[in-house]
């Protein structure tokens, strides 16, 4: 009972910190967002529409994919599989989304555990194509949906890796990203929000640990959820204004920082704090595959008779010397520095699913240990690795990596990030990397022309 006035407070001013938020969002203009971050958000787009396209080969992908086709009604917008598939969009941004995450390629936000891009792209892409808005009106809504879903997560702390934001933040980003693309009022975009945060997924983190697929699947649910949210709050059904504390706070026993929602807003744009990712692996181990790939330089990876990691917190938890599904695989810190050490990369190859069970692979896991890395440094720094590989002759060498590239303190150049979206798609899409490109430069003619046609030059279907 002591609690209850802190929480009583807190809530009254996530309230209104909702409310400070979406007024801005609902009075943002395209022409008022900065040049630079115009270019961020298409840059998230093309590169989750890639991460997208790389998954159209996964099986299970395909089956889920094959189901909604039997149940989906009249196609109004694309499924990014390669086969030309359409559904009704609420389908399609299932697809879709469940497709986005699957590879581990998507774009994330870097301050807090967050895929914001994730969250807001697949239901966009199907709301967009769906209604022919245009692609100047769907980066203005990408960018306010990943500000919202960045501040969102912002705002409520966790001491210990519980929750998937996959599970627990996608609704957020697909509803606000949503609302912003139909131009609802502040109140309504509120009302929004408030909705789609309770109809999120209490994801445990350790799925991804143990290599349960149902996870991948979460950010196309979210994408569902969000788009029902802004059709229900329209006829009146509805959460309520405290919905987010009830939630992040009350249900999920996270810590309200407030302030998050509205410090900063319109100086201090999310987009700039998004990382791109190169290894088809957790983020938390892309500190260790630098590590690894500057160890290769300097020995014989062939001849590692152990390996050893200090790591952070984070990259402590992906702890799983047999992982039995490639998305284990991929949440694996003994995989990933068994299989870089293997191929010499972390690429999409690199866990396939028959390094799962390659001698070689399954062998060097079992001989790689994990410490702390003591004390952590901080952010930007604070997933750091120093990995050590102890040869066979009983040299040992060791390099570390405080901070992987792709985040805003080291980002990639912009050309690595268009080559690894031109790897993708050039050859299931051989017009889709020239569009992209044109929407990467902000040419006006993208900018204007609506997002079905667009889509339709991209995948070579008639009338693009």
């Amino acid at each position: 009972m002591d609690d209850a006035p802190l929480s009583d407070d807190a809530a009254r001013r996530i309230v209104a910190g909702l409310d400070a938020l979406t007024r801005w969002a609902a009075g943002l203009t395209f022409e008022a967002i900065p040049e630079a971050i115009r270019v961020r958000a298409a840059t998230v787009l093309a590169d989750d529409l890639a991460a997208i396209v790389a998954a159209r080969d996964e099986p299970e992908l395909i089956g889920l994919t094959d189901g909604l086709v039997r149940s989906s009604g009249a196609g109004e917008a694309t499924v990014f599989d390669g086969r030309g598939t359409r559904l009704d969009r609420y389908s399609a941004a299932t697809a879709n989304g469940s497709a986005a995450d699957w590879c581990e390629l998507d774009e994330g936000y870097r301050r807090v555990i967050c895929h914001a891009g994730l969250y807001c792209v697949p239901a966009l892409l199907a709301e967009a194509e769906a209604t022919g808005a245009t692609g100047r009106e769907l980066l203005r809504a990408l960018a306010i949906g990943y500000e919202i879903a960045g501040r969102v997560a912002r705002a409520f702390g966790y001491p210990t890796l519980t929750l998937h934001p996959h599970g627990s933040l996608a609704a957020v980003g697909a509803a606000a990203s949503v609302a912003a693309l139909r131009h609802l009022s502040a109140d309504e975009m509120a009302k929004v929000i408030s909705t789609a945060c309770t109809l999120v997924v209490p994801g445990p983190f350790n799925h991804t640990v143990e290599g349960a697929l149902v996870r991948n699947v979460w950010p196309g649910v979210g994408a569902w959820s969000g788009l029902r949210a802004v059709d229900w709050t329209l006829c009146g059904i509805t959460g309520r204004p405290e919905s987010l504390h009830d939630v992040y706070a009350s249900a999920f026993g996270g810590e309200p920082h407030p302030g998050e929602l509205t410090e900063g807003l319109g100086s201090d744009w999310a987009l700039s704090d998004g990382y791109h990712k190169l290894h088809a692996c957790c983020q938390y181990a892309h500190s260790a595959v630098e590590a690894s790939l500057a160890l290769a330089a300097r020995a014989d990876a062939g001849s590692i008779r152990a390996i050893h990691i200090d790591t952070h917190w984070k990259g402590r938890h992906l702890d799983n010397a047999a992982p039995a599904t490639t998305l284990a695989a991929k949440f694996s810190m003994q995989h990933i520095l068994a299989a870089t050490a293997r191929f010499g990369h972390a690429g999409a190859e690199a866990f396939h699913a028959s390094t799962l069970t390659e001698p070689a692979v399954a062998d060097l896991r079992e001989r790689v240990t994990i410490g702390a890395y003591d004390p952590e440094p901080e952010w930007p720094n604070d997933r750091p690795a120093r990995v050590t590989w102890v040869l066979s002759d009983g040299a040992r060498v060791t390099e570390e990596c405080l901070s992987a590239r792709g985040g805003p303190d080291r980002p990639f150049a912009p050309s690595e990030v268009r080559a690894k979206i031109r790897g993708i798609v050039d050859a299931p899409y051989p017009a889709m990397g020239d569009v992209l490109e044109r929407l990467l430069a902000l040419d006006s003619g993208e900018l204007d022309r609506t997002w079905d046609r667009t889509v339709a030059a991209m995948t070579g279907a008639a009338g693009g």
